[in-house]
């Protein structure tokens, strides 16, 4: 049943489990009516028929999310919102639910909705990967996964993989930009005051999908991309990371699965972060280029550099640093200090031949030219080569897929410079430093940059990459040089006025079909400007882009769209031709040619033309500041890594000293020296499984790291823990009083066999070198495992050596004694 004002229509399905009417676009094509007549159910009727959710596999909050998702399905809340920490498997868990609404119910099609390219091609690769609980085959051998690159759309295919924009495209009827694909449409500052609308497609009538899943929903979903979902009569699924509250507003409120970092990283499904601070003056404070002084400009494009007298003093603010003016030294001073403070930030990252391994960075950039800058000096402070540091933007010379694929895989580069590409969305798990170099207003986008540290790789993983990593990553670092993580945030970043939006998006916003007075106003105004600015050179190469206009005409046909006179003939030529016609054929014919007067203004801002009208505005912007050399005035880690480590060891030790009489494993730490010998691997594994049930927060390997900052002695001097038991075993050392430093338990094992050995060499006793070989495998199983009994022989490693019966060949009754003496000095 269809209910229409002729405005808005509703649409009541009486299949469903309990009718409720709907808002529709448009009505349903009747093919769709005659294949609904041969199911016995509706679709949302179907959605009853999913079964329990196999958990094999599945994190809990994964099992959580798509368990809530499912009861929201069944209750028919049109939209969900899943928010689950960066990291924690959005995707893996998308595919789960969309794999069983394929199977189980009557859904056709699903859309997977993303905002970038780069999204889309990671989204198609995952659905690739995928292999459900319940089969052997892969998610693409059971169902057709299709991503959309133009504007053909397929009917047989089961899952589309599509950007927001190319969907808007087809539902306009236009053609997509090039490059439109490439950046998140709603990080750009102008929006239209009013939406141009989306027009009914019959090649995508409104019943084609049944579900769509919006990825990084937080950013993609608002102004005019919003008509895109509004148009299809779906059930739409939100996945974020970090969501505000106009992302849980737009989502009904229908927050059906909720798993932050914090918890993530309780989990052990993330990893925490520490911050560790630079800060320059210029950075802080600006500089000033002063009176009768030659300063360098340098064009954008080219990179051309000219000479000319500065002919009064200008002083320049830190918010121009590295988009109006160029301070080198600036740059050098950040990179430096970096590179001299990274062995302190990551002590333990030198190899076998004592040189220092640069842990996997990604430098954030503010703009392409500032990456440019950033790479040259890293790869001169680092006394390296082009493979050492590269570009990862979509302007990169070098394909940056490729580039990004060597980042991830590969040993070269150790750092890479983005500007947004590899902001959001994009997986390096064996990242370990994230360096700002630019600011970020938006919590939601800075909360996504740092997303991509939080990433857990497996040890063998990371060593494929950085082989110098003495135990798996359990954390990374921001290394913050430009005060980012102490700048005010706000939740959305607020619309700026027109003379602030940069004229990029205003081109942007003509291209997509805005019509505003007051944007072609602004851009004519731009237009205008520029056309004084640029050479004769320039004016020629822009009127080949712009279908031969000059500049001037460009501008005079912006502003003659809403020139008053000019509308003025327009009407009056309605009435000339329509003398006899009703107000309201005379308004719409009226109406279609002010349209028409503004689209022939507009046509010219193809994508050529707008990026050329960009880069060659900025060529004229930039002065190189040579004069003003840079400063350190504050460097080293941020307080709060401090108040954070403190916390941690004193809930940990309140945590041991709460249950050091009931956990045996305890009680032997805090009882005579001689019972260490009696602990087992089994005994500190239940003390670290308690652990983590009772207090997550409190793993091994971050208590660990809190008192590396609280510590005097390093790291490198103490040995790192192989493993989260042994940084436990080492740990309940350090607080029961066994050993006065914290220091690895491997270590400290090497130690005490080095002692025990010597004291029994220097009397009658002396070994062999056979019995060496042997002694030295019961050392490091101790080291490992705690303890060793004699049925321990009869398994790895020693089995291969000739198990129980060879130890006792090798020393005779003695051997029960020196198994004995072992577990107790080694535990000294």
């Amino acid at each position: 049943m269809y209910e229409s004002t002729g405005e808005v229509t509703r649409f009541t399905d009486f299949r469903d489990p309990k009718p409720r009417s709907r808002p529709v676009f448009s009505f349903h094509r009747p093919e769709t009516f005659r294949e609904w007549r041969k199911r016995s159910k509706s679709f949302r009727g179907s959605l009853s028929d999913l079964p329990a959710l196999p958990v094999e596999r599945l994190r809990d909050c994964q099992v959580t999310a798509i368990n809530n998702l499912e009861t929201s399905f069944k209750d028919n809340r049109p939209k969900a919102l899943v928010q689950m920490a960066t990291g924690s498997g959005k995707t893996y868990t998308a595919i789960t639910f969309i794999y069983r609404l394929l199977k189980y119910t009557h859904a056709k099609r699903i859309l997977f909705l993303v905002d970038t390219k780069n999204l889309g091609e990671q989204a198609e690769q995952e659905f690739m990967a995928y292999q459900p609980n319940d089969d052997n085959r892969k998610f693409t051998e059971l169902y057709g996964v299709y991503r959309l690159k133009s504007s053909n759309i397929p009917t047989d295919s089961q899952v589309y993989i599509s950007t927001i924009q190319r969907l808007y495209s087809i539902l306009k009827g236009t053609e997509l930009e090039e490059g439109a694909e490439e950046e998140n449409p709603n990080e750009r500052s102008w929006q239209p005051k009013e939406v141009p609308p989306v027009e009914y497609n019959e090649k995508l009538p409104v019943e084609f999908f049944d579900v769509v899943v919006i990825d990084e929903c937080h950013r993609s979903i608002y102004n005019l991309w919003k008509q895109v979902l509004e148009y299809f009569d779906v059930f739409q699924v939100g996945l974020t990371a970090t969501p505000d509250q106009r992302t849980v507003a737009y989502f009904d409120q229908n927050l059906v699965s909720e798993y932050s970092h914090e918890i993530a990283v309780a989990d052990g499904v993330n990893v925490g972060y520490d911050v560790f601070l630079i800060d320059t003056r210029v950075t802080q404070q600006g500089a000033t280029f002063w009176k009768g002084v030659y300063v360098e400009h340098r064009e954008r494009l080219n990179r051309k550099k000219r000479l000319e007298l500065q002919d009064e003093d200008e002083a320049y603010t830190a918010q121009q640093l590295d988009r109006d003016v160029v301070n080198p030294n600036q740059i050098r001073t950040i990179i430096r200090t970096f590179k001299e403070h990274l062995p302190e930030i990551f002590p333990d990252r030198y190899n076998g031949e004592g040189e220092f391994e640069v842990p996997k960075t990604l430098i954030f950039a503010k703009t392409d030219s500032h990456a440019d800058d950033i790479i040259q000096i890293v790869r001169e402070e680092f006394a390296e080569g082009n493979h050492f540091c590269k570009k990862v933007t979509y302007k990169a010379v070098e394909d940056p897929k490729s580039v990004l694929a060597q980042f991830r895989n590969e040993y070269h580069p150790r750092i890479a410079v983005t500007v947004d590409m590899i902001a959001t969305g994009t997986d390096v798990k064996s990242l370990e430093c994230l360096l700002f170099m630019r600011d970020v207003k938006s919590r939601n986008y800075f909360e996504q940059m740092k997303g991509r540290g939080t990433r857990t790789v497996p040890f063998d993983d990371l060593k494929k990459v950085s082989p110098s990593a003495k135990y798996t990553k359990d954390h990374f670092v921001i290394v913050d040089a430009i005060g980012v993580t102490r700048s005010l945030k706000t939740d959305s970043r607020p619309l700026e006025k027109k003379p602030g939006v940069p004229l990029k998006d205003l081109l942007a916003a003509i291209a997509v079909g805005a019509r505003e007075e007051e944007l072609f106003t602004s851009v004519a105004n731009r237009l205008t400007r520029l056309e004084k600015q640029i050479t004769d050179k320039e004016k020629i190469q822009f009127s080949a882009k712009a279908n031969g206009k000059t500049v001037t005409q460009v501008a005079k046909e912006l502003l003659n769209a809403f020139n008053p006179d000019t509308l003025e003939d327009l009407r009056a030529r309605v009435e000339r031709e329509n003398p006899g016609a009703a107000p309201v054929v005379k308004e719409e014919k009226y109406n279609h040619l002010q349209a028409e007067l503004q689209n022939n203004a507009a046509k010219v801002f193809t994508g050529e033309l707008n990026e050329y009208i960009e880069n060659v505005r900025k060529a004229h912007e930039q002065k190189i500041d040579m004069q003003n050399p840079d400063t350190v005035i504050n460097v080293g880690w941020n307080s709060d890594n401090k108040t954070k480590a403190e916390t941690l060891v004193r809930d940990f030790k309140a945590w041991i000293e709460q249950h050091k009489d009931e956990i045996t494993a305890l009680q032997i730490f805090y009882a005579q020296p001689y019972r260490r010998r009696e602990l087992t691997y089994a005994m500190m594994k239940e003390v670290l499984e308690r652990l983590k049930t009772e207090k997550p927060v409190l793993a091994p390997m971050q208590v660990w790291r809190a008192y590396e900052h609280l510590d005097a002695v390093t790291s490198a001097a103490r040995g790192s823990p192989r493993n989260e038991l042994i940084a436990l075993v080492s740990l309940i050392r350090k607080v029961s009083g066994v050993d006065k430093t914290l220091t690895a338990y491997d270590k400290t094992v090497d130690k005490n066999f080095q002692s025990w050995v010597f004291k029994k060499q220097a009397g009658a006793l002396k070994f062999t070198e056979e019995q060496m070989q042997w002694l030295r495998m019961i050392k490091d199983h101790i080291a490992t495992s705690i303890h060793l009994d004699a049925d321990d022989l009869d398994y790895t490693p020693f089995d291969a050596a000739g198990g129980k019966g060879k130890m006792y060949q090798l020393f005779g009754d003695r051997m029960n004694e020196i198994i004995n003496e072992l577990n107790e000095a080694l535990a000294a």
